[in-house]
């Protein structure tokens, strides 16, 4: 599998001089999920910020269909068809289910029946949204509101979807549903990167694994390798002292 979205070599600091990553290397290839997994404070979160263009290289580069995208803005990440889904809440609740999806149409806004056929097709993939469409975003559950903000990031029709903890703080169930989603895009075409602190379910359901710590590459293994006993799940298993049934 060919890879879509990369860091190559990227070192990233706050306020200058606080580094948070440290020559960072990550392929995510098209079709699959790559999962990023490690201890708080590994900088998985800063990753994420760092591919979506919230963050400025120290050094390094990014490349996004060979196009090195390193000095991009966000919004035009976006455009060229990156979805971020954050991990805490990024709505406004006093906005109703649809407003809030309107947002997300922000960059095709003047096309009406565009805009129109992109939130008919959010409301097809979560038929719970239509029902609520005109309920504000407040009044919903944790687990609704999450799909709210996947209907949003799905507007753009992206061909890379960044997912920070998506399912932290929902209840099995709807994280059971979340996961489903995740495999749904990636086989669809999607690529996915996902971070996860539920290392059993990350596993799971990517292709393939980066482990970091303190910013740092650790170790790296496809979703075969983990499984199968290569030691690559032991040791992180002893390594982020996790137990992993």
């Amino acid at each position: 599998m060919d890879s879509v979205l990369s860091l190559n070599d990227v070192t990233v600091a706050y306020h200058g001089d606080i580094t948070i990553l440290n020559n960072v290397n990550i392929q995510a290839r098209r079709g699959s999920v790559t999962g990023i997994i490690g201890p708080n404070g590994a900088g998985k979160s800063t990753v994420l910020k760092t591919m979506f263009g919230f963050l400025p290289l120290r050094s390094g580069n990014i490349q996004l269909d060979g196009k090195d995208i390193s000095r991009e803005h966000a919004n035009t990440r976006a455009k060229a068809g990156v979805a971020f889904v954050p991990q805490n809440r990024s709505l406004f609740g006093d906005l109703s289910v649809e407003d809030n999806l309107m947002l997300g149409c922000w960059p095709f806004r003047h096309d009406k029946a565009l805009v129109q056929e992109r939130i008919t097709s959010v409301y097809d993939r979560f038929p719970i949204l239509a029902q609520k469409r005109k309920d504000p975003v407040s009044s919903m559950s944790g687990g609704q509101q999450r799909f709210v903000e996947f209907g949003r990031a799905l507007l753009i029709k992206p061909s890379v979807i960044l997912l920070d903890e998506p399912t932290a703080m929902l209840a099995p169930k709807i994280s059971k549903e979340i996961y489903r989603l995740i495999r749904e895009f990636a086989e669809g075409g999607m690529t996915v990167v996902l971070v996860d602190q539920n290392v059993r379910r990350c596993a799971e359901v990517s292709d393939y694994l980066y482990i970091l710590e303190l910013g740092r590459n650790k170790a790296e293994g496809s979703h075969e390798e983990f499984e199968q006993g290569s030691g690559l799940r032991d040791m992180v298993a002893s390594w982020m002292d996790y137990k992993i049934d």
